[in-house]
């Protein structure tokens, strides 16, 4: 095995055992043992445990990211919701393992390598896409950074649900995030109000 195909080995164990055990529960003895080699190996190509894991997050964050900015590029807003939902959808059904490693937290990344920053980077990107629709509207395209965190984590929030929960299909469930979404956006109000407490 070429040392490129060792590394790509040790990368798809070490995926596999962080979404399975997390950071803390995974070793190098045990990426080593699967891998069929010693120890020494899995230094040489990552420094350790914190090396190997930070190449394995960075690899999910760029994939789950370019899935979702190829879906975020053309098409009328309610068809970008719904490709956005379905993209990351799709990313849970395809790379549960991936998926895993990048909810689970981490003790060794910042804030800037973990699934909020992620969500926080497509949030920016649905951000410029809610202020023009804002701006169209009459509505106060400032505003727009507020709905675009809302509406990421909803659909966050619900993927997280149906990577274990696994039903209703993955079309239906981002069929009733768009609904929820697309319809409130719908009906926004210029000004609104609490029923329960006055807004100050």
């Amino acid at each position: 095995m070429s040392a490129a195909q060792r590394r790509e080995q040790l990368i798809t164990i070490g995926r596999q055992l962080f979404a399975e055990r997390g950071f803390d529960a995974t070793s190098v003895e045990e990426v080593a043992a699967r891998a069929k080699v010693s120890k020494p190996v899995v230094y040489e190509h990552f420094g350790g445990k914190e090396g190997l894991y930070a190449v394995v997050v960075d690899r999910e964050m760029r994939a789950l990211l370019d899935r979702i900015a190829t879906a975020l590029t053309a098409g009328h807003p309610r068809e970008l919701l719904e490709q956005a939902a379905l993209a990351l959808l799709d990313y849970i059904d395809e790379e549960p393992h991936g998926f895993r490693v990048l909810v689970r937290e981490s003790p060794v990344l910042s804030s800037t390598g973990n699934f909020s920053s992620v969500m926080g980077d497509v949030a920016h990107r649905v951000e410029h896409i809610l202020g023009a629709e804002f701006k169209s509207r009459g509505l106060d395209p400032r505003l727009a950074e507020l709905y675009s965190q809302a509406l990421v984590g909803m659909v966050a929030l619900v993927g997280q649900w149906w990577q274990e929960a696994r039903k209703p299909k993955k079309e239906m469930v981002a069929a009733h995030l768009v609904n929820l979404a697309w319809n409130g956006l719908s009906h926004l109000e210029a000004k609104p109000g609490l029923l329960t407490r006055r807004v100050r």
